[in-house]
């Protein structure tokens, strides 16, 4: 399996990585009656540093070098705030910062026992820090501060200073939700005030006697009843302390083996990006975000301290269906079919879900306490999930008399268990075709904050909206470059098409957005380039090497073998893909790409593929430089930049003022610039955006899709991006088209706070 394709089959490194490494582990089979973790650790570690160095396009040296990387990130991600770990702890770990590769060789455990077993008692003492902490109220006019920077953040030296860290961190939460609050009760007074003057006209006119007056007005604005400054600074530090109980209710979820899976992942890491440990529940978890569909009763969980709660119904599930289930409803018990019910309340989280969720056709029984305090049994026969968000949609738009069509693709999703099941490809050449039926004169392929999927899906797409040809060249260590081609003549599309990306549009949306551009088949409009991602990663299963099941279930590693490149010869590794129109994005500035990353690979080209640009877009050229025209023209585009530079200054200030004048003082100034940067919120576009036919049906028959389509075309009409989009459709048509001068339309509301 592959986050770009399933090329296992023809990979033949990766074949004799199985085949050596179950000779290898057949020695296993007797050692490993026990189910203890430390050994299926030991397992595991031997695993993955074969796998990696059989199978892995540039494997890493482990050496010393790679020693201090694992263990640098994995102390980092033990303790990210350095609210754990004092520095004595710190200096007794990086004794073994230059042995960790000999530990990795070894199967040696002590580096990680001793960390896990330190970091468990830190975090029991930790309770009682900020349980302290809590019970009296914080002096909000002492003049100190609070720097955020973890990352050049010294460990506390000792406990009295770790107690102080935990003090200003917490004291800069309430401070902060204090201050919200203040300001909310002062709006809702005003409010209050200006709805209870309105509202006495009104009262006046139908005749209210003197008496029922005040009765009456509460009925049209109700009053607000102020609380006082201790009022408030106590229901901060209560509602401060119910959040870190939960935080830490959720870490006491955590196992040795969840702590585990983070110190692979050091390691694995050190690979590239990309190469990742997935523990069961992980690989589970990635498959259904590959296949968007599960096998359960489509609930969402979540946890509230000890309990499980139904915190959404995904529609067209089980539960949906069965309308008795409702969000809010705790679940206290679970049965499968006839069998008693098994206590779920203290039960972490993942293990109510794996109890929940089941075979297709099989029934599970969930005690649940009703939001009206009452209890009930609710039967429900497990079926198919499909989850709705995973897959495209589209919609049409008018514009000066002609329609065009926008179709969002959210991943390039498919389901690797079944062919025949839906998938990216099959979906949009779907979506393409009920457009087509719409008569649109354009379409606009959506593809931001894409992080991308299966290559496969990518190939039929780009073959949707050309001839025949490469679509991206694919490239194994050690091996000749392979050509993906899409080899159906038939092209579903052949009108104006543009594709939106961003810069979190990633490896398949740039293999794709690479093709539209290297063919010049349609303008790729969006940030100036995309996120970089440039490689294949193949998952794969270690269950596999291993004959004997007594040490459960040992996930997965996801690791890059091969690389990808443009039809051109140039790689999207770093670079990313260019986009054609540069539009102003707010996180322009901000490192988030590729190329900000640890152990990112290099950029590098190979020879190009031979293919025929596409020559039937006459307007081509032209509506490129009309759309950076108007760019640079519109002040809303310019409204976005100044955004994006303002932003990136705010990135460095790490420094709070736990004064809560001083910090007032300086929330203010934010709100005073941040003002300037209100119409981006209130900013529309004069488009009126709709479902397709087949969807308006169903959307009569269902209310949650209806409100998220809904959801959906509202955030389109209020999208300068797609608008832009849209004026590129226009400038690429043949046909004369009659235009309207557009207005944008600003909307301001007086109660919405920057």
């Amino acid at each position: 399996m592959n986050t770009i394709t399933n090329f296992m089959k023809r990979n033949y490194k990766l074949l004799l990585v199985v085949t050596f490494v179950s000779l290898s582990l057949l020695a296993f089979k007797s050692n490993f009656t026990s189910t203890s973790d430390p050994e299926k650790d030991k397992l595991l570690i031997e695993l993955l540093t074969f796998v990696l160095e059989k199978g892995h396009y540039n494997p890493a040296t482990m050496d010393d070098e790679f020693s201090k990387g694992v263990y640098k990130d994995y102390i980092e991600a033990l303790d990210p705030s350095k609210r754990f770990f004092l520095q004595a702890d710190i200096d007794e770990f990086s004794k073994y910062e230059l042995e960790l590769d000999d530990q990795l060789l070894n199967k040696d455990l002590t580096f990680f026992d001793l960390t896990y077993t330190r970091l468990m008692q830190r975090i029991d003492e930790s309770k009682s820090i900020y349980k302290s902490v809590l019970t009296k109220p914080f002096d909000y006019k002492a003049d100190e501060s609070f720097n955020t920077d973890y990352e050049k953040m010294p460990y506390a030296k000792n406990a009295t200073e770790l107690n102080e860290r935990w003090r200003k961190q917490i004291k800069l939460s309430t401070l902060s939700s204090l201050v919200d609050r203040m300001e909310i009760q002062e709006s809702n007074g005003k409010i209050d005030k200006d709805l209870k003057e309105a509202a006495a006209p009104i009262n006046s006119e139908v005749g209210f006697q003197d008496a029922d007056v005040n009765a009456k007005k509460t009925t049209v604005a109700e009053k607000v009843k102020s609380k006082t400054f201790d009022e408030l600074e106590k229901e901060t530090r209560e509602s401060s302390l119910k959040s870190l109980d939960e935080y830490f209710g959720f870490i006491k979820d955590l196992t040795r083996n969840d702590y585990f899976s983070v110190y692979l992942n050091s390691v694995t890491g050190r690979f590239d990006p990309h190469t990742n440990y997935l523990a069961a529940e992980e690989k589970e978890r990635f498959d259904v975000s590959m296949s968007g569909k599960l096998e359960g009763i489509g609930a969402r969980l979540q946890k509230k301290n000890d309990y499980t709660e139904i915190s959404e119904l995904i529609s067209g599930g089980p539960a949906w269906r069965g309308k008795q289930l409702e969000a809010g409803d705790i679940v206290i018990k679970v049965a499968q079919g006839n069998q008693e019910p098994i206590d779920v309340v203290g039960m972490r989280l993942d293990d109510v879900v794996k109890k929940i969720k089941g075979t297709k056709g099989t029934e599970v029984r969930l005690t649940v306490k009703k939001v009206d305090g009452t209890i009930k049994v609710i039967s429900i026969i497990r079926d198919i999930v499909e989850i709705e968000e995973t897959y495209a949609k589209s919609s049409i738009v008018e514009k000066n008399g002609l329609k065009y069509g926008v179709i969002y693709l959210p991943k390039f999703y498919i389901d690797f268990e079944n062919r025949e099941g839906r998938d990216a490809g099959k979906d949009i050449a779907l979506e393409v075709a009920r457009l087509k039926k719409e008569g649109v004169n354009g379409i606009a392929l959506d593809v931001r904050d894409d992080g991308g999927g299966s290559l496969s899906t990518v190939v039929d797409i780009a073959g949707l909206f050309i001839e025949e040809g490469p679509i991206v060249q694919i490239k194994s260590a050690g091996r000749r470059k392979e050509v993906l081609y899409d080899r159906n003549k038939k092209i579903e599309w052949d009108g104006p098409l543009v594709i939106m990306v961003n810069s979190f549009s990633a490896s398949a949306s740039e293999i794709l957005a690479a093709a539209i551009q290297d063919y010049k088949r349609g303008i790729i409009i969006g940030s100036k380039q995309t996120y970089g991602k440039g490689t294949v990663q193949n998952v794969i299963d270690l269950n596999q090497f291993v004959r004997s099941s007594s040490v459960g279930d040992l996930g997965a590693l996801k690791t890059t073998t091969q690389k990808f490149y443009r039809i051109n010869g140039g790689s999207t590794q770093l670079e990313g893909v260019s986009s054609d129109v540069v539009m102003p994005d707010r996180y322009a500035y901000l490192k988030m790409g590729e190329r900000d990353m640890h152990n990112a690979m290099p950029w590098d080209k190979i020879d190009p593929a031979q293919y025929s640009v596409w020559n039937n877009s006459k307007n081509f050229s032209q509506a490129i430089a009309n759309s950076k025209n108007r760019i640079a023209q519109n002040q809303q585009f310019q409204l976005v930049e100044d955004n994006a530079k303002w932003i990136d200054s705010r990135s460095n200030d790490y420094e709070y003022s736990l004064n809560i004048d001083k910090f007032k003082m300086a929330q203010k100034q934010i709100e005073e610039k941040a003002k300037k940067f209100k119409p981006l919120q209130n900013y529309k576009n004069s488009f009126n955006f709709k479902s397709l036919p087949y969807e308006m049906e169903a959307m009569s028959k269902d209310a949650t899709l209806k409100e998220k389509r809904e959801r959906w075309h509202e955030q389109l009409a209020k999208d300068i991006y797609v608008e832009e989009a849209l004026n590129v459709l226009e400038d690429l048509q043949t046909k004369k088209v009659i235009k309207k001068p557009i207005t944008p339309k600003l909307k301001t509301n007086p109660l919405v706070k920057s």
